[in-house]
């Protein structure tokens, strides 16, 4: 990755750039994106930044809306989904001083940085690393309609059991019977190997993809653990890949937690650990799942803020149609080992010292990440401060 204008520059000359463009999240955790031709690319680029209306993003009053981008030279990648090449990078939103410029504190990226900051300076551990599970639909055919007379939605996915009737060559998927399914009713298995090469040439190093329960085209990508702050950045990518790939095979993506009635709904499991001077802090051979008191005091941070979280981490209306029995959704506010129906499961796959951790399972991709990810920082740190001790009797931290 690029380091400094220099190395931008040279990364510009080397692949015969054109445009460079600069991806800004706004509060919702979208992405929103400017661009300039790239030969007006310098210096001044990363001083100055680039101006915009921060009033549309939702940071700001329109009154007071003015505000600068600075491109963050590490986060530099050629977009795969633009004819014209051009250099894709996202940064930090600043709000524009008399001498000079300050982080404007409710910026997405801005937060996580200040999240990470402050578990440093709790000194519980500098590190912490995130794995998100990616769970996703590709649907062939999408329309909606919202008339004051009448609303609907319509979609398709061609190897979906109700196509069964009309699916002339027979390869169709029962309900609820997809997960890891093989050719050829996984129609979709080129599709998501190319995102996994886009996800490689942009440094995000992938653990495998695979279809998901839903017989309606529903699949997973998990990356590889991660910091938190950069894998924040790769969740925007990733998805920005996911969306822009099934595009071009005539699909659509969609992250919406429960787009079928009766049908498995898609999560953002995120696994973690945190690591001080590079050593796991997790890790106990004497602890219940082989996990030590400070992850007991993290989950119990978890669990204790778990209601506030859910306004974070599942935001949409149609989150909380997910997060209901028999689908292998979180139900239990509680911990366990191997249990896909509490909110915090332990694998009991990792076994590692340097990989013992759990999943927070109630999570979904309508979030913006990075205040999802910063969230969860600051609710298992909060019970380690205060040192939440276990009960003998249930398992389960008392608040």
């Amino acid at each position: 990755m690029a380091k400094s204008t220099k190395d931008v520059i040279a990364l510009i000359k080397e692949h015969g750039i054109k445009m460079v463009d600069f991806k800004m999240v706004d509060i919702n955790g979208q992405f929103r994106h400017v661009t300039i031709p790239a030969d007006n690319f310098c210096e001044d680029t990363l001083k100055s930044g680039i101006g915009f209306d921060a009033s549309n993003y939702g940071y700001a009053v329109v009154e007071k809306s003015d505000m600068v981008f600075i491109p963050d030279p590490d986060t530099a990648v050629i977009d795969p989904f633009c004819d014209i090449p051009t250099l894709s990078m996202t940064g930090n939103a600043m709000i524009i001083g008399k001498d000079e410029n300050k982080p404007l504190a409710q910026y997405p990226r801005n937060i996580v940085l200040a999240a990470e900051k402050y578990m440093q300076d709790s000194g519980i551990a500098d590190t912490m690393l995130i794995l998100p599970e990616f769970e996703f639909y590709l649907f062939d055919q999408v329309g909606w309609e919202i008339e004051p007379n009448s609303i609907g939605v319509t979609l398709d996915a061609v190897q979906s059991y109700f196509n069964s009737a009309v699916e002339g060559k027979g390869v169709i998927v029962p309900k609820q019977k997809a997960y890891h399914i093989a050719k050829p009713f996984d129609k979709a298995y080129e599709c998501r190997s190319e995102m996994c090469l886009h996800m490689k040439d942009m440094g995000i190093e992938i653990n495998y993809h695979h279809p998901e329960v839903a017989a309606s085209g529903q699949f997973e990508i998990e990356p590889q653990l991660g910091k938190m702050s950069t894998m924040a950045d790769a969740t925007m990518m990733i998805k920005y890949i996911i969306h822009n790939t099934a595009l071009k095979y005539g699909k659509t993506a969609t992250f919406m937690p429960k787009p079928i009635y009766g049908e498995a709904g898609s999560g953002m499991h995120v696994h973690m650990l945190l690591l001080k001077d590079g050593k796991p802090v997790f890790s106990d051979d004497n602890g219940y799942a082989r996990l030590s008191k400070t992850a007991h005091y993290f989950m119990g941070g978890l669990l204790k803020h778990i209601a506030s979280l859910c306004a974070i981490t599942n935001p949409s209306t149609n989150s909380f149609k997910r997060l209901v029995p028999g689908f292998e959704a979180p139900v239990t506010v509680g911990y366990a080992t191997s249990n896909r129906s509490a909110v915090i499961r332990i694998p009991a796959y990792a076994k590692s010292p340097e990989k013992r951790r759990f999943e927070l399972r109630n999570p979904d991709a309508t979030c913006n990440p990075y205040f999802c990810y910063a969230a969860i920082l600051m609710a298992g740190l909060t019970v380690l401060k205060t040192k939440l001790t276990r009960t003998k009797t249930v398992g389960v931290p008392t608040i």
